[in-house]
This record gives C-alpha cells, sequence and structure tokens, in this order.
C-alpha cells in the first residue's frame, strides 16, 4: 500500500481523482482531493473533495444524502492521479444524473461499448415503450409464462453445448440464456445491482468461512 506522503500533489496542493462506480464500472466525476480530503475519505470510507470554486472540504452527500462509500482507491504509475471506486448511495452529479458524463462528443461507427447495465437499460426502455417489431417487447407483450419457458429453454441448450464439449455452441447458449435471464429481471424489477450485491456478499462469506478454516 502506499503511503499519502508517496503521491504527488500538484503546485496547488491536489490531485485528481477520477470516481467509478463499482457496479457499472461507469466513471461518475472527476474532482479533486488534496490530502487533508484524502485522509478524511480514507478514515470515513466515503469520498470527501477539495472544492476548487468554493476553496473547502467538500464530503460527497454531506447534504444530498448521496453519499458515495469507497471500495478502493488507487494511484496511477506516475503517483499524480487516482482511480476511486465507489457504491453510491445516489445520483453523482449535482444536476441529478447518474454520472456527470452525458454529453457524448464521438462514436465510432464500427465500435461499441456493451455493459450488462447498459442491456438493462435497453430492456427497461423496452418494458416501458414496447416498439412494435422488437423481440423484447414480444417477451413482455407474452408475460412471465413466455418469460420463463424461454429461460427453461436455454438452460437446456446451455447443457447440450457443454455435454458436447462445443466450446462455440456452448457461449452462443449461454448469451442467450444471459439476455433471457435480464428479461426476466427486468419484468420482475431486479436490477443488475441487486445480483451484484448479492454475488458480493457471498464472496465474503465465503471468504470468512476460508478463514475460519484455516485457524
Amino acid at each position: 500500500m502506499l503511503n499519502i506522503d508517496e503521491l504527488k500533489f500538484d503546485e496547488k496542493g491536489l490531485i485528481p481523482a477520477v470516481v467509478v462506480d463499482s457496479i457499472t464500472k461507469k466513471v461518475l466525476t472527476v474532482a479533486y482531493m488534496n490530502r487533508e480530503s484524502l485522509a478524511i475519505s480514507m478514515e470515513k470510507g466515503k469520498t470527501c473533495f477539495w472544492s476548487r470554486s468554493r476553496q473547502e472540504l467538500w464530503l460527497k452527500g454531506e447534504t444530498s444524502g448521496n453519499y458515495q462509500h469507497i471500495v478502493s482507491i488507487t494511484a496511477d504509475c506516475d503517483n499524480d492521479a487516482l482511480v476511486v471506486v465507489v457504491e453510491k448511495d445516489g445520483p453523482a452529479c449535482h444536476l441529478g444524473t447518474d454520472s456527470c458524463f452525458t454529453k457524448p462528443v464521438y462514436q465510432s461507427e464500427e465500435l461499441h461499448e456493451f455493459t450488462l447495465q447498459g442491456l438493462a437499460d435497453l430492456l427497461q426502455g423496452r418494458m416501458e415503450e414496447r416498439p412494435e417489431g422488437s423481440y423484447t417487447t414480444y417477451l413482455f407483450d407474452k408475460g412471465m409464462d413466455k418469460i420463463l419457458k424461454k429461460v427453461g429453454e436455454e438452460c437446456t441448450e446451455v447443457i447440450i453445448g457443454a455435454k458436447n464439449g462445443d466450446k462455440k455452441e456452448t457461449v452462443y447458449e449461454i448469451a442467450d440464456l444471459a439476455y433471457h435471464v435480464m428479461v426476466l429481471m427486468t419484468q420482475m424489477g431486479i436490477s443488475v445491482e441487486d445480483v451484484h450485491r448479492e454475488l458480493a456478499s457471498r464472496h465474503v462469506i465465503d471468504h470468512k468461512v476460508k478463514q475460519e478454516k484455516m485457524v
């Protein structure tokens, strides 16, 4: 672990901090810390920044309630910038948006970013808007029984592909299964974050069990 004294603050005593959502991996904001705000962040486990406009310490969420609980802080190779991974209680931006970065400047026509959260957002939109000609709309229109039937069918296809030792086919079927499971999640109001938290809690339990066995 680096010591704060090993970090390189600029001539104003500041270091940039890129705040990233631990679940979506989305960049939430870029702010600045000084030694004091970094020390407070580490002590409280919540992001605390130095406001350059107000020239004062700023504990994120102290007014809005949108605290950012720190998972980790990592310095770059030159020790002059930080990545702060957080679990957030609410919008990161003062405008009420999930992230401060919402204004597209450039998008490649060939390359496309994919995230599970992005897929979840798309499915939510399909459920609410029900555009004609969409397979996802068809599933939502048919309802829970149809969605569950498709999840069951895709489970079987995964098993068959794996049993045959066909990696390519199994990957294809796992993708189909993941899609239909996420349709089910959307139908039931289950978020990617809900599943992430459940898996994370199991990881902690497993870690404790291993420790107990070692003792």
